[in-house]
C-alpha cells in the first residue's frame, strides 16, 4: 500500500470525497503484486478454445431448459417448489457466464464471448455496456474504497444487509436502476466511470431490457399465469441466493486499500458442481492476478502459483466462518484486519524485461535479431527512453508498437497475440482490452485511445524501425 487512509465515517460511493483521497495516497490505477511466471508457460495458460467454452455453455443451458419445464409441468401443484428452487439457482449461474464471456477469454471467438455476454445480462437485469465498465473498474482498483463500484459490504459491515442480499429482496433496486436509464437517466455512479461515448448505449439497452420484461408481464396477464414471470425475470430475484453464496467468498471480510490480490481476494476450493456452476472463479485471487487466463485453466494456474498465495480455504464451510467471524468483528471496529491470513513474502515480478536495442547513425532504431522472437509471443525492447512490445505472428511477420497500454499503463510485452476479426491483435494483460498490430486501433473495451505502430524492416535478419515522435 502506498499510503494510509483514515478508517472512520467513511464514504462507499464513487462519487463521495474518498474517490480523491485514494488518489492522494497512490491507490487509484496502480501497479499490483504479480508472481513470475515463465513467459512460455503463460502463453499456454492464455490459450483458449471454443470448444471448452461452448459445451459448458450449451450443459448449462440443457439443465436449465429440463428443470424449467419440469417446473412448468409442475406448476402450481406443492413439487413445483423445489424445481424452482433448482432452476433460480441455475438462471442465477448466469452470473458466472455474464464474468467469463464479458472478460472475453472464455471463447477464442469474439462474436460468440460478446452473445454470451448479452444474453446474460438480460438475464440478469444488468445493463451489458455499464457493468462492462463497472467491472473494468472492479479489476482497476479492486476493493479500493471509493473507487470500486462492486464493493459488497460498507463498514461496519450489517449482517441483516447482508441476509437481504441473499432473499434477493434488493434486487428489484437493479430493475428500477434500469427502468431510469431506459427513460435517459443516468445515475451518477454510471457517469462516474461510463464514458460520454458509451452512455447511449447505456439507455438503449436499459430500453431493450424493460421492452423484454414487459412482453413477459403482458404474457402471463394474457394466459391470467404467474408462470412467464417465474421463468423470466423473477428468478433473477427467488435465484439470487445461488450468487451471492459463491460471489460473497470473493472479497468479503478481507482487507480493503491494498495493492495486492491476495490480501483482498479470497480462493476457495469446491467441488466439481459447484466450479461448474461457478466457472472455476472459487479461484478469485488467482483470476484477479491474472485475468487473462481463461476460466477452465484457472486450476492450472493456481497449481503454478500457490506457492505465492495465502492458503486457500479448504471448502465453503470453512470460507463462511472466516467471512462471518470477521464480520461480527469489524461491526465492533470497522478497521479491524484479518489476522489468521499469512500472505507468504515472495517477491513481485519484475516489470517485463526485455532487450536493449541501439539508435543506428541514421536514427532509426535496432530492436535486436528477428529470431530472438518466439512465433506468437510479445517481447519489450528498450531504446533510451523508448519502450516497444515486439510481437511475431504466425506467418512470421513482425509487429512493432509503443508497449505501454494507451488505458492500464502496463506494459504489453505481458500481453497476448490473438487472431481477431479483421487480422492479429494484441491484447492488454491488465483488462483484456485490444489493438490492432496493423493499425494500433483499438479492438475491444476497456481501450479507447489507439497506439502507435512502428513499421519493421527485418530484411537482414535484424528489426529496424524509424520510430514515430512520441
Amino acid at each position: 500500500m502506498t499510503g494510509t487512509l483514515d478508517r472512520t465515517a467513511r464514504d462507499y460511493s464513487v462519487v463521495g470525497p474518498e474517490a480523491q483521497r485514494a488518489a492522494e495516497v497512490g491507490l487509484v490505477g496502480a501497479e499490483w503484486f504479480r508472481p513470475y511466471v515463465d513467459p512460455d508457460r503463460m502463453r499456454e495458460l492464455t490459450e483458449r478454445t471454443n470448444r471448452r467454452a461452448i459445451g459448458d455453455a450449451v450443459l448449462w443451458l440443457a439443465l436449465l431448459g429440463i428443470v424449467g419445464v419440469a417446473a412448468a409441468v409442475a406448476f402450481p401443484s406443492f413439487w413445483s417448489i423445489p424445481l424452482f428452487v433448482v432452476y433460480g439457482g441455475l438462471y442465477g449461474a448466469a452470473d458466472a457466464r455474464w464474468h467469463e464471456f464479458g472478460h472475453g477469454t472464455a471463447c477464442s471467438n469474439e462474436r460468440v464471448n460478446d452473445a454470451m455476454y448479452q444474453c446474460a445480462s438480460l438475464m440478469l437485469w444488468r445493463g451489458p455496456t455499464l457493468w462492462r465498465w463497472s467491472h473494468f473498474r472492479h479489476h482497476s482498483d479492486t476493493i479500493i474504497v471509493g473507487r470500486d463500484p462492486e464493493i459488497q459490504l460498507a463498514r461496519p459491515p450489517s449482517l441483516f444487509r447482508l441476509a437481504q442480499n441473499y432473499s434477493g429482496l434488493r434486487q428489484p433496486a437493479m430493475f428500477w436502476r434500469v427502468i431510469q436509464h431506459a427513460f435517459g437517466k443516468i445515475d451518477p455512479v454510471a457517469v462516474d466511470f461510463v464514458p460520454a461515448s458509451e452512455r447511449g448505449k447505456v439507455v438503449w439497452e436499459a430500453r431493450l431490457s424493460v421492452a423484454v420484461h414487459s412482453a413477459v408481464v403482458g404474457l402471463a396477464i394474457a394466459t391470467q399465469s404467474w408462470l412467464p414471470i417465474l421463468l423470466i425475470g423473477a428468478p433473477t430475484i427467488y435465484g439470487a441466493w445461488l450468487v451471492l453464496f459463491f460471489g460473497t467468498t470473493q472479497h468479503l471480510g478481507l482487507q480493503e486499500d491494498v495493492l495486492d490480490h491476495r490480501a483482498n481476494s479470497r480462493t476457495v476450493y469446491m467441488n466439481p458442481v459447484f466450479r461448474f456452476l461457478y466457472l472455476n472463479m472459487n479461484y478469485h485471487v488467482e483470476h484477479h492476478i491474472f485475468p487473462a487466463v481463461p476460466y477452465y485453466r484457472l486450476s492450472a494456474l493456481h497449481a503454478e502459483i500457490k506457492h505465492a498465495l495465502p492458503e486457500p480455504s479448504p471448502n465453503c464451510l470453512h470460507a463462511y466462518r472466516e467471512i462471518i467471524g470477521e464480520l461480527k468483528r469489524q461491526r465492533d471496529d470497522p478497521s479491524h484486519e484479518l489476522e489468521t491470513r499469512f500472505i507468504p513474502d515472495v517477491p513481485t515480478a519484475p516489470a517485463e524485461v526485455g532487450s536493449i536495442g541501439s539508435v543506428r547513425p541514421d536514427g532509426s532504431f535496432d530492436l535486436g535479431p528477428f529470431a530472438q522472437i518466439a512465433v506468437g509471443s510479445v517481447t519489450r525492447v528498450d531504446v533510451r527512453d523508448r519502450t516497444f512490445a515486439v510481437a511475431r505472428i504466425d506467418d512470421g511477420t513482425v509487429c512493432v508498437v509503443d508497449g505501454i497500454c494507451t488505458h492500464g499503463q502496463v506494459h504489453l510485452a505481458g500481453g497476448l497475440v490473438v487472431d481477431g476479426a479483421d487480422g492479429p491483435q494484441i491484447e492488454c494483460p491488465k483488462h483484456n482490452g485490444r489493438f490492432d498490430l496493423s493499425t494500433g486501433a483499438p479492438c475491444r473495451k476497456p481501450v479507447k485511445e489507439p497506439i502507435a505502430v512502428h513499421a519493421a524492416d527485418t530484411a537482414n535478419g535484424r528489426i529496424i524501425i524509424q520510430p514515430h515522435e512520441k
